[in-house]
């Protein structure tokens, strides 16, 4: 349905077809994401309201403007109305005009309201890779980018891979001297996260976007925390944790930090440090695939389960789809409050 969305789309304003990437297999799946995404938060207002307002100050790095959404609204339209077939009804087709011009009202007043660059160039500052397919990278902004610890961005590298953009959380918390840092792990095709581990050097520019995001402390809360950190989604719990660093002296904060093996543990060293420095932080590292290596065993959602209670807990979870979707799990036949937990979900491209 996301193929033929996008054809009808490209067939009758053959001039919007640049401003997409070249290959399209992606930016499928995140239409169908995103739709999925508005439809899941529809009940809480306060949620869609923020997500959408979000997604429109994300698209205006697609240089976006009103008569898009018109596009775009007729085209999903008769994509919906072809695949469903005969299951269509007046209903359902009165029914998904109002929803996408609710949708589209919420996402132009979010881009109108922003008065941000629609990106922001910026300079890689140093680039260190931390295993075969693991870099660390720092950046600096030409322009002041505004941003809180645990929210995410997209990035492209128009050097290599023009017009693509993929998300990346920030693992710092903002600082003085604008710079960002970013934990990358190439995997498979992934063309921008393959560009920023493999081929960007000290000196190259990269484009990011507006943050978005809201796995954000409350410092309201008293609650001590748990944050369930797989791979590299250990980014924003890093921010989070260096955001801890400025006012925290109550509250205990526990990480869990899984990989396959200890090789993966790309970031443990700096952890360990923090612990040193900070009484109430402790670190737990957890290998699923590399038996007897000396510390936690298995998923970190089952190391998770060995430790606790944790039904007083706030909690932020932060890795891949099925990582993330394993430890809700495990949260909640440990009884944790859905409202206590936060989360990021990342494919890593």
């Amino acid at each position: 349905m996301a193929g033929y969305f996008y054809a009808r789309i490209f067939l009758n304003n053959p001039g919007v077809r640049d401003m997409f990437p070249v290959t399209m297999d992606v930016q499928r799946a995140r239409l169908l994401g995103a739709i999925v995404t508005a439809v899941q938060s529809v009940d809480d207002p306060d949620r869609f309201d923020e997500y959408l307002r979000s997604l429109g100050r994300d698209h205006r790095k697609f240089q976006v403007v009103p008569e898009h959404y018109e596009v775009v609204g007729a085209a999903l339209l008769e994509a919906m109305r072809t695949f469903a077939g005969p299951e269509w009804s007046y209903e359902y087709d009165q029914a998904w005009r109002d929803a996408y011009d609710v949708i589209a009202r919420k996402m132009l007043a979010g881009a109108s309201a922003d008065s941000n660059p629609a990106w922001w160039h910026a300079e890689v500052v140093s680039h260190e890779r931390r295993s075969s397919d693991i870099a660390m990278l720092t950046v600096r902004p030409f322009q002041q980018l505004e941003y809180r610890a645990g929210q995410y961005l997209s990035v492209e590298v128009p050097k290599f891979h023009p017009r693509v953009w993929r998300t990346y959380s920030v693992a710092n918390a903002p600082r003085t001297d604008n710079t960002m840092d970013f934990h990358v792990r190439a995997l498979g095709a992934g063309w921008v996260s393959g560009a920023l581990v493999r081929r960007v050097q000290a000196g190259d520019l990269v484009r990011l976007a507006a943050p978005m995001g809201s796995m954000v402390l409350d410092r309201r809360s008293t609650r001590d925390i748990v944050f369930v950190a797989g791979g590299t989604g250990l980014s924003p719990i890093k921010a989070l944790l260096e955001d801890l660093t400025t006012f925290n002296r109550t509250r205990w904060v526990h990480v869990f930090f899984g990989a396959r093996n200890r090789d993966d543990l790309y970031d443990l060293a700096s952890l360990q440090e923090l612990a040193a420095a900070y009484p109430w932080l402790s670190i737990v590292p957890v290998c699923s695939d590399d038996p007897g290596w000396g510390g936690e065993e298995g998923s970190v959602a089952d190391a998770l389960a060995r430790f606790g209670p944790w039904m007083e807990h706030d909690f932020f979870v932060s890795g891949s789809p099925n990582m993330v979707r394993g430890t809700l799990r495990a949260l909640s036949q440990l009884k944790v409050p859905q409202t206590r937990i936060r989360y990021d979900a990342f494919s890593e491209h």
